[in-house]
C-alpha cells in the first residue's frame, strides 16, 4: 500500500479545496486530523483529511494544508471553525496531534514520513505491507 501526503498549501484559500475533497469523498473519508506545532515562535496547525485506500491500487491519499493556520489564544480561527463544521456535517471527529514543526527536518518528505509513522503507530492508517 502506498500512503502519501498531498500538500494543497498552507491553509489559506486552499483550505476550501481540502473541505471540498472531504465532502466530495465522504464515502471514502477515514479521518480528519489537526496537527498542532510551534513554528517560528508561533503556535500554528495543519489540517488534514485521510481517505480510505483505492481499490484496486491500494493508494491512500492524505491531503494536508501545512502549518499556515494560526492557533489563536483568545478566539478560534475562522479556518479551524470551517474545518470543525465540515467534520460535524460529515459525522467525523477531529483527532488532534502535537508534532514537531516541518522545518525540524531536512526535507519536507522526511516530515511527512514522520507523520505517517505517527499515524501508523496510532493505527489511524494501516501498517506498511
Amino acid at each position: 500500500m502506498i500512503q502519501r501526503f498531498i500538500e494543497l498549501g498552507e491553509g489559506y484559500s486552499d483550505l476550501y479545496e481540502l473541505l471540498e475533497i472531504a465532502k466530495a469523498n465522504h464515502h471514502r473519508l477515514a479521518h480528519m486530523l489537526r496537527f498542532n506545532t510551534i513554528k517560528n515562535n508561533r503556535e500554528v496547525c495543519s489540517l488534514a483529511v485521510v481517505l480510505h485506500p483505492t481499490k484496486p491500487g491500494d493508494f491512500q491519499p492524505l491531503y494536508i494544508c501545512r502549518e499556515g493556520i494560526p492557533v489563536l489564544k483568545d478566539k478560534q480561527s475562522k479556518r479551524v471553525q470551517l474545518f470543525e463544521e465540515a467534520a460535524k456535517e460529515l459525522e467525523k471527529e477531529i483527532t488532534v496531534f502535537t508534532v514537531k514543526p516541518s522545518d525540524t527536518f531536512a526535507e519536507t518528505a522526511l516530515y511527512y514520513s514522520h507523520l505517517i509513522g505517527i499515524l501508523r503507530m496510532n493505527r489511524f492508517i494501516p501498517p506498511m505491507q
